[in-house]
Protein backbone atom coordinates (compact mmCIF):
# COMPACT_ATOMS: atom_id res chain seq x y z
CA UNK A 1 0.00 0.00 0.00
CA UNK A 2 1.24 3.07 -0.66
CA UNK A 3 1.28 5.97 1.94
CA UNK A 4 0.52 9.56 1.15
CA UNK A 5 2.66 12.26 2.74
CA UNK A 6 -0.15 13.07 5.51
CA UNK A 7 -0.23 9.61 6.63
CA UNK A 8 4.08 9.58 6.55
CA UNK A 9 3.89 12.85 8.06
CA UNK A 10 1.51 11.42 11.08
CA UNK A 11 3.60 8.17 11.03
CA UNK A 12 7.24 9.72 11.58
CA UNK A 13 5.19 11.64 14.25
CA UNK A 14 4.34 7.97 16.36
CA UNK A 15 7.89 7.31 15.68
CA UNK A 16 9.20 10.26 17.53
CA UNK A 17 6.96 9.14 20.55
CA UNK A 18 7.49 5.45 20.11
CA UNK A 19 11.33 4.90 19.25
CA UNK A 20 12.69 8.41 19.16
CA UNK A 21 14.73 7.01 22.40
CA UNK A 22 15.19 3.44 21.25
CA UNK A 23 18.21 1.83 20.62
CA UNK A 24 19.17 1.71 17.02
CA UNK A 25 18.13 -1.75 16.13
CA UNK A 26 14.87 -1.13 17.66
CA UNK A 27 14.39 2.31 15.27
CA UNK A 28 14.98 -0.05 12.24
CA UNK A 29 12.76 -2.57 13.43
CA UNK A 30 10.03 0.33 13.79
CA UNK A 31 9.92 1.11 10.39
CA UNK A 32 9.50 -2.84 9.14
CA UNK A 33 7.27 -3.49 11.61
CA UNK A 34 4.88 -0.48 10.30
CA UNK A 35 5.44 -1.89 7.09
CA UNK A 36 7.48 1.32 5.37
CA UNK A 37 9.46 0.60 2.04
CA UNK A 38 13.16 1.36 3.77
CA UNK A 39 16.55 2.21 1.85
CA UNK A 40 20.05 2.51 3.64
CA UNK A 41 22.03 5.63 2.16
CA UNK A 42 25.58 3.94 2.44
CA UNK A 43 28.54 6.31 2.30
CA UNK A 44 31.17 3.27 2.55
CA UNK A 45 32.97 4.79 5.20
CA UNK A 46 32.14 2.44 7.78
CA UNK A 47 29.44 -0.04 7.75
CA UNK A 48 28.16 -0.59 10.76
CA UNK A 49 24.28 0.50 9.70
CA UNK A 50 24.43 -1.71 6.63
CA UNK A 51 25.75 -4.41 8.96
CA UNK A 52 23.14 -3.57 11.15
CA UNK A 53 20.19 -2.84 9.08
CA UNK A 54 20.66 -6.46 7.24
CA UNK A 55 20.41 -7.86 10.35
CA UNK A 56 16.67 -6.71 10.97
CA UNK A 57 15.86 -6.64 6.82
CA UNK A 58 17.99 -9.09 4.87
CA UNK A 59 18.16 -8.21 1.82
CA UNK A 60 17.40 -4.67 1.99
CA UNK A 61 18.29 -1.80 -0.36
CA UNK A 62 21.49 -0.12 -0.01
CA UNK A 63 21.35 3.17 -1.78
CA UNK A 64 25.29 4.24 -2.95
CA UNK A 65 26.04 7.80 -4.78
CA UNK A 66 28.53 6.48 -7.03
CA UNK A 67 29.69 10.20 -8.14
CA UNK A 68 32.44 9.79 -10.03
CA UNK A 69 34.93 11.31 -7.92
CA UNK A 70 35.31 8.49 -5.01
CA UNK A 71 38.42 7.25 -3.71
CA UNK A 72 39.56 3.72 -5.47
CA UNK A 73 39.23 2.41 -1.53
CA UNK A 74 35.51 3.40 -1.19
CA UNK A 75 34.04 1.62 -4.41
CA UNK A 76 36.38 -1.08 -3.61
CA UNK A 77 34.85 -1.47 0.25
CA UNK A 78 31.45 -0.87 -2.06
CA UNK A 79 32.20 -4.31 -3.73
CA UNK A 80 33.17 -6.00 -0.68
CA UNK A 81 30.17 -4.90 1.11
CA UNK A 82 28.00 -6.09 -2.05
CA UNK A 83 29.46 -9.48 -2.13
CA UNK A 84 29.80 -10.20 2.12
CA UNK A 85 26.52 -8.79 3.59
CA UNK A 86 22.78 -9.75 2.97
CA UNK A 87 22.07 -6.55 1.28
CA UNK A 88 20.92 -5.01 -2.07
CA UNK A 89 23.76 -2.74 -3.37
CA UNK A 90 22.02 -0.11 -5.47
CA UNK A 91 25.02 2.13 -7.16
CA UNK A 92 23.24 5.76 -8.11
CA UNK A 93 25.11 7.41 -10.76
CA UNK A 94 24.34 11.29 -11.80
CA UNK A 95 22.45 11.92 -14.93
CA UNK A 96 26.02 13.14 -16.63
CA UNK A 97 29.12 11.64 -16.49
CA UNK A 98 32.31 13.13 -15.42
CA UNK A 99 33.35 14.56 -18.79
CA UNK A 100 29.14 15.58 -19.60
CA UNK A 101 29.01 17.49 -17.04
CA UNK A 102 32.49 19.13 -17.36
CA UNK A 103 31.73 20.08 -21.28
CA UNK A 104 28.36 21.61 -19.74
CA UNK A 105 29.76 23.50 -16.46
CA UNK A 106 33.90 23.70 -17.05
CA UNK A 107 36.27 21.31 -15.65
CA UNK A 108 36.44 21.04 -11.94
CA UNK A 109 33.42 22.20 -11.19
CA UNK A 110 33.67 20.99 -7.20
CA UNK A 111 36.41 23.95 -7.43
CA UNK A 112 34.16 26.50 -8.41
CA UNK A 113 30.74 25.62 -7.23
CA UNK A 114 30.73 22.53 -4.53
CA UNK A 115 27.28 23.09 -3.60
CA UNK A 116 25.93 22.78 -7.39
CA UNK A 117 28.22 19.97 -7.93
CA UNK A 118 26.85 18.06 -5.01
CA UNK A 119 23.68 18.82 -6.01
CA UNK A 120 23.98 17.41 -9.65
CA UNK A 121 26.42 14.09 -8.31
CA UNK A 122 24.80 13.26 -4.92
CA UNK A 123 21.24 15.15 -4.33
CA UNK A 124 19.28 14.61 -7.03
CA UNK A 125 20.64 10.48 -7.53
CA UNK A 126 19.04 10.48 -4.29
CA UNK A 127 16.31 12.26 -4.48
CA UNK A 128 15.54 10.57 -7.41
CA UNK A 129 16.20 6.86 -6.02
CA UNK A 130 14.22 7.94 -2.62
CA UNK A 131 10.78 8.08 -4.78
CA UNK A 132 10.72 4.40 -4.76
CA UNK A 133 10.57 4.63 -0.67
CA UNK A 134 8.87 5.35 2.10
CA UNK A 135 11.72 5.82 4.30
CA UNK A 136 15.14 6.03 4.73
CA UNK A 137 17.87 5.73 7.15
CA UNK A 138 21.52 7.80 7.08
CA UNK A 139 24.45 6.87 9.76
CA UNK A 140 24.83 10.15 10.80
CA UNK A 141 25.40 10.67 14.55
CA UNK A 142 25.38 13.68 16.98
CA UNK A 143 29.33 13.08 17.75
CA UNK A 144 30.51 13.51 14.16
CA UNK A 145 30.29 17.54 14.16
CA UNK A 146 28.68 20.63 15.37
CA UNK A 147 26.72 20.83 12.43
CA UNK A 148 25.04 17.37 13.66
CA UNK A 149 24.38 17.97 17.25
CA UNK A 150 20.81 17.93 17.16
CA UNK A 151 20.04 14.77 14.76
CA UNK A 152 16.98 13.19 15.33
CA UNK A 153 16.68 9.52 15.64
CA UNK A 154 13.35 9.84 13.62
CA UNK A 155 11.94 12.49 11.67
CA UNK A 156 10.20 13.84 8.58
CA UNK A 157 12.10 14.85 5.78
CA UNK A 158 10.02 17.80 4.36
CA UNK A 159 12.11 18.16 1.47
CA UNK A 160 11.32 14.41 0.24
CA UNK A 161 8.25 13.69 1.93
CA UNK A 162 9.69 10.69 3.51
CA UNK A 163 10.51 9.71 6.68
CA UNK A 164 13.87 9.61 7.85
CA UNK A 165 15.44 7.39 10.18
CA UNK A 166 19.26 8.31 12.00
CA UNK A 167 19.37 5.24 14.06
CA UNK A 168 23.24 5.97 15.11
CA UNK A 169 22.26 9.45 16.05
CA UNK A 170 23.33 8.53 19.73
CA UNK A 171 26.23 6.59 19.58
CA UNK A 172 29.63 7.71 19.94
CA UNK A 173 32.94 7.08 18.24
CA UNK A 174 33.60 4.28 20.89
CA UNK A 175 30.03 2.87 20.32
CA UNK A 176 31.17 2.80 16.38
CA UNK A 177 34.51 0.82 17.18
CA UNK A 178 33.13 -1.51 19.44
CA UNK A 179 30.48 -2.79 17.24
CA UNK A 180 32.70 -2.98 14.80
CA UNK A 181 35.04 -5.07 16.73
CA UNK A 182 32.20 -7.44 18.00
CA UNK A 183 30.87 -8.20 13.73
CA UNK A 184 34.56 -7.92 12.46
CA UNK A 185 33.07 -4.97 9.78
CA UNK A 186 33.98 -4.07 6.66
CA UNK A 187 35.57 -0.77 6.94
CA UNK A 188 36.94 1.75 4.10
CA UNK A 189 40.72 1.68 4.40
CA UNK A 190 40.91 5.26 4.68
CA UNK A 191 39.68 5.22 7.82
CA UNK A 192 43.01 4.41 9.51
CA UNK A 193 44.88 6.82 7.05
CA UNK A 194 43.90 10.24 8.57
CA UNK A 195 40.88 10.08 7.16
CA UNK A 196 38.14 10.14 9.41
CA UNK A 197 35.29 11.53 7.40
CA UNK A 198 35.57 10.35 3.69
CA UNK A 199 33.56 11.70 0.70
CA UNK A 200 35.08 12.66 -3.03
CA UNK A 201 38.27 12.33 -3.67
CA UNK A 202 39.30 16.07 -4.44
CA UNK A 203 37.02 17.17 -2.02
CA UNK A 204 38.09 15.33 0.96
CA UNK A 205 41.78 15.63 2.85
CA UNK A 206 43.73 13.74 5.55
CA UNK A 207 42.59 15.69 8.96
CA UNK A 208 45.56 16.95 11.61
CA UNK A 209 45.27 16.35 15.02
CA UNK A 210 42.84 18.30 17.33
CA UNK A 211 40.89 18.92 14.06
CA UNK A 212 37.24 18.35 13.54
CA UNK A 213 36.63 14.82 12.45
CA UNK A 214 34.62 16.72 8.78
CA UNK A 215 37.75 19.02 8.90
CA UNK A 216 38.73 17.29 5.78
CA UNK A 217 35.86 18.17 3.94
CA UNK A 218 35.37 20.80 1.61
CA UNK A 219 38.77 22.41 3.61
CA UNK A 220 39.32 25.73 2.96
CA UNK A 221 36.16 27.03 2.28
CA UNK A 222 32.59 27.52 4.36
CA UNK A 223 30.97 24.24 3.29
CA UNK A 224 30.65 21.57 5.68
CA UNK A 225 27.52 19.59 4.09
CA UNK A 226 27.08 17.86 0.90
CA UNK A 227 23.53 18.99 1.06
CA UNK A 228 21.67 15.54 1.04
CA UNK A 229 21.14 16.32 4.39
CA UNK A 230 19.81 19.97 4.38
Amino acid sequence: MTLTDTQLRDLAEQGVREVGDASAREVLQWAVDSGLRLAVAGSMQDTVLIHLASTVLPGVDVLFLDTGYHFAETLQTRDRVAERYRVTVRNLTPRQTVAEQDADYGVALHERDPDLCCALRKTQPLDEALDEYDAWATGLRRAESESRRNTATVSYDDRRDKIKLAPLAAWTDEHVAAYIAEHDLISNPLLSQGYPSIGCAPCTRRVLAGEDARAGRWSGSEKTECGIHL
